[in-house]
């Protein structure tokens, strides 16, 4: 049974999955801009929703910090920018491939 954890490196816009410290899979990532960071920590996935409407692309995943989340997006071009108000857009179909691996309460670190 794997044991996943996540990594956010906002200094190069990536999102590393991790299977114990050995990285499985490595996508590139929107974050937050300047006046809206994203949030560096320790956090967990709390939730996740499909189709969660709106900007959010196909599907939704939930941070333990409150509004803050990892999501797809309906706006491609934003992949590698700083340009949300804060929550970690991938691509929909990286989204979806990540969000069929990672459980529930999987760590989540973001850091520069």
């Amino acid at each position: 049974m794997p044991s996943y954890r996540i990594i956010v490196d906002l200094s190069d816009r990536k999102l590393h999955l991790l299977d114990g410290n050995t990285v499985v899979h490595s996508y590139p990532v929107g974050i937050g801009k300047m006046v809206t960071q994203t949030p560096r920590g320790e956090f967990t996935i709390i939730n996740k929703q499909n189709n969660p409407g709106g900007p959010y692309g196909a599907f939704w995943m939930g941070l333990s910090k409150p509004h803050y989340g990892i999501h797809g997006t309906n706006d491609p071009s934003s992949i590698g920018r700083m340009v949300s108000q804060g929550c970690i857009r991938m691509y929909n179909d990286d989204v979806v491939a990540l969000s069929k691996l990672v459980p529930v309460r999987t760590r989540v670190t973001i850091r520069d």
